[in-house]
């Protein structure tokens, strides 16, 4: 670090803020607990003399898989300001998934909600790199547990590190392979808190910030701690799933000023009609959504019931959070937007050649002072991807005359479920390790709301003389979710006598969304088609 000024975010989010006389103000309500800045700072600050106890030391990574609460921000930011660095894991991974991250990422340690603890247990089976699992919350395990360590460690200060410092990671998947982890430097929150939160959305400190996606991915960890934290705001987290009931009883509880939220949830909320606006809503300036495009008709219908405006915008993990939404107070349903001040985006073409002018489709690549620093351990998908001070994307968007951006697709065949990239490359996967199936092929299928979901086609072993059942499209279903993950598995499914593929073998996915086209425009029949 010769040279460079010390910068560790852990201080300017939680030092200065107590500094600044906010240590009595509420940082981060639960349900049912909430932390003072001051408390929080008190906290973190004993997380790096724990994480000592058990050899880790600065540089080193400890995972996070950790439900949303009142301990997230506690190790995530202790972890930081002791130079340690956390790698956040999605909840909702099998045991064979979090056994990939937790060898790729070389974590010494990892702290796991207790109802997750079987799953990590399994997974870091014989991993040598694991020094430490560390339980969080009430358990009968032997395993050493946050409360009882975080009771028995001492604060102690931080440590020094750069702006350019390693300071988190999270994980993004890719069309193919394995997750790639995704490396963001200490200046990171600072600069999203400066551009995204104070710029664009002008989130103020007497805010207060309610988030129903999760903070294990950058949408959530920077609508709960980064934005709010950088100015001394508010933020309400939950850690059960964000039913529409649970929503509304922690906007009454704690009269949000700003909500977060992906169109799905969105679309769930419309379509209760139980949820109608009330004093949990008085409050609200408006509503945000990314992690998947915004319907028009949601955003409208939003509107027309609650009276807010939902702002769309566009982030990625590698960016950090948003860089081009609606403006607030100017939204136009149906659109992406204009670029956030400080960050330059451009449409290039199939040769990487930048388009001009209006009216214009290309893939979508942006110039971000909060870009990630590359990949772990994956030299070619980072030289792909991070190009310079460009970071491409993989979205195709079109650029009006005026500057605005509309959603067109995506450069691959990845797409979103309930705001999270899925692959359809691992449905298949899963699919096919069912005894039954010999082939399956997956595709982005529209809903009547405008939402992605996935549909499948499916090649059995042996199709039988009676139409494949109900009962199998249940079994499958079952089956993906629990190989892979609750929210991936197939809404629909075709049963097929084969799949298009070219003479090499490989598979022609567009014949398959013609098929799509063509089935959607006939009657559906309980033998063809088994859909939820």
């Amino acid at each position: 670090m010769a040279g460079e000024q010390p910068y560790n975010a852990a201080v300017d989010f939680l030092d200065r803020n107590v500094e600044e006389g906010r240590g009595g103000k509420p940082a981060v309500h639960e349900p049912d607990r909430s932390l003072t800045y001051g408390e929080l700072l008190d906290a973190a600050a004993r997380v790096g003399p724990m994480l000592a106890a058990f050899g880790v030391e600065m540089e080193s990574r400890v995972a996070l898989a950790v439900f949303d609460s009142l301990e997230f921000p506690i190790l995530f930011w202790g972890a930081m300001r002791a130079g340690v660095v956390p790698v956040l894991l999605n909840t909702r991974l099998t045991a064979d998934q979090y056994r990939f991250h937790l060898a790729d990422s070389r974590a010494k340690a990892v702290f796991v909600s207790a109802p997750l603890l079987p799953l990590i247990e399994e997974a870091a089976r014989g991993l040598i790199t694991l020094k430490a699992i560390i339980v969080v919350g009430a358990c009968t395990t032997a395993l050493p547990t946050f409360d009882d360590l975080l009771a028995a460690a001492s604060p102690a200060p931080a440590t020094h590190t750069s702006a350019d410092d390693v300071a988190y990671w999270l994980y993004s998947s890719g069309t193919t392979g394995n997750p790639k982890g995704v490396i963001h430097a200490h200046a990171t929150p600072r600069l999203i808190s400066r551009y995204v939160g104070c710029g664009r959305l002008d989130v103020r400190e007497e805010d207060v910030c309610f988030s129903a996606p999760k903070m294990f991915f950058s949408y959530g960890l920077s609508n709960s701690l980064i934005v709010p934290m950088g100015t001394g705001a508010s933020s309400v987290i939950c850690p059960d799933h964000p039913t529409p009931q649970l929503v509304f009883d922690l906007m009454r509880k704690y009269q949000p000023t700003v909500f977060y939220a992906v169109p799905t949830l969105y679309t769930i909320i419309l379509d209760d009609a139980t949820c109608r606006a009330d004093s949990g809503w008085s409050r609200v300036r408006y509503c945000v959504s990314a992690g998947e495009p915004l319907p028009a008709r949601v955003g409208a219908a939003w509107r027309e019931r609650f009276g807010v405006d939902i702002v769309n915008g566009v982030g990625t993990t590698e960016i950090g959070h948003l860089f081009l939404t609606n403006i607030p107070g100017k939204v136009e349903y149906g659109t992406s937007g204009v670029p956030i001040e400080g960050y330059d985006v451009k449409l290039v073409d199939d040769e990487d050649r930048e388009l001009v002018g209006g009216n214009v489709v290309g893939e979508l690549f942006v110039r971000a002072p909060t870009s990630a620093l590359g990949y772990w351990n994956q030299r070619e998908k980072t030289r792909r991807t991070f190009l310079g001070e460009w970071t491409r994307t993989g979205d195709k968007y079109e650029r009006r005359a005026d500057g605005v951006y509309s959603f067109c697709g995506r450069s691959d065949d990845m797409f979103k479920v309930s705001a999270i990239w899925v692959s359809p490359f691992e449905i298949e996967a899963a699919l096919t390790s069912h005894p039954r199936v010999l082939e399956a092929a997956v595709i982005p299928f529209e809903t009547k709301e405008g939402l992605l979901k996935p549909k499948a086609f499916v090649v059995l072993k042996e199709m039988g003389d009676e139409p494949p059942g109900r009962a199998l499209y249940e079994e499958l279903k079952v089956h993906v979710k629990r190989s892979i993950g609750p929210w991936k598995y197939p809404r629909w499914i075709e049963f097929v006598a084969s799949l298009p593929r070219t003479a090499t073998g490989k598979l022609q996915r567009y014949k398959l969304r013609e098929w799509n086209e063509k089935l959607a425009r006939q009657p559906a029949t309980e033998p063809r088609a088994r859909k939820e």
